[in-house]
């Protein structure tokens, strides 16, 4: 059983918890929870870390997952962990490699989330899990987005992370381009777009999302093949991006179930 916050393995998961450059460098990323863990694919767990008062209740899922197992004093997994109440488990789990070629695997028509310069953990995880329950089939991330592997945005997801592809574009650019070459429009969410459910979405699409203050940069919003908006009421320019995201998304769930635009 470990017994001080000064073991070497606690300290490697207050790091992965803390830096995004020592989650990059390991490969290695931190869930916790117990209703997060048991979403986790078996084999992509490291190691399970579980309070010494909580072995009992989560015998269970220890015994499932063919992982090494820490027993830790309740004190010191109060020190390493991430959230206000803890509930005695935590994974170290390694990270999943997806490329852009893994995007477009399935048979369904492409629906995609290009998203540049995203800031806020709690909005990413939000859209993941959006994203998941609209039908989109791949998230393109900037490589400047917040690192999806920060565990609020982990948390955000509600196990989505776990389901969703997710490729990191090192030229955003580039890759809108590629996408197009395989003959999928580009929608690019923007104030001057036109408004948004006079589309037709029916077929394979993808949509720029961006920056929480500032949008898309204008080298990006060039890259669209058309510009959309969420026509708005009242004084209120625009949404919050996980929810003009769920806007968009849902229109084209509902246009892909009915076959009306």
């Amino acid at each position: 059983m470990i017994t001080s916050a000064s073991n070497d393995k606690i300290k490697e998961i207050k790091k992965l918890i803390k830096s995004a450059s020592r989650r990059k460098e390991t490969g290695l990323y931190i869930v916790e929870g117990i209703r997060m863990v048991r979403e986790i694919p078996a084999d992509a767990v490291k190691t399970l870390y579980v309070a010494e008062s909580m072995t009992d209740k989560f015998a269970d899922i220890c015994n499932q997952i063919p992982a090494e197992v820490e027993i830790v004093r309740d004190s010191v997994f109060q020190s390493m962990s991430d959230t206000n109440t803890p509930q005695g488990i935590l994974a170290e789990v390694y990270q999943t490699a997806t490329t852009e070629d893994d995007l477009f695997a399935g048979d369904a028509a492409p629906f995609l989330l290009i998203i540049e310069r995203l800031q806020d953990p709690g909005n990413l995880g939000t859209i993941i899990r959006t994203a998941e329950g609209a039908g989109v089939t791949g998230i393109i991330l900037s490589a400047d987005t917040v690192d999806i592997y920060n565990p609020k945005v982990i948390r955000s997801t509600m196990g989505s992370i776990f389901r969703m592809p997710i490729a990191v574009a090192e030229d955003l650019a580039a890759t809108i381009d590629r996408v197009k070459t395989r003959g999928i429009p580009v929608y690019g969410a923007h104030l001057d777009g036109a408004t948004f459910y006079e589309k037709d979405f029916t077929g394979g699409c993808a949509f720029l999302i961006g920056n929480e203050g500032n949008g898309l940069s204008d080298e990006i919003s060039a890259k669209a093949d058309d510009l959309i908006r969420i026509p708005m009421c009242g004084q209120v320019e625009s949404l919050n991006a996980a929810i003009s995201t769920a806007v968009i998304a849902y229109e084209v769930l509902r246009q892909r179930s009915t076959g009306k635009k």
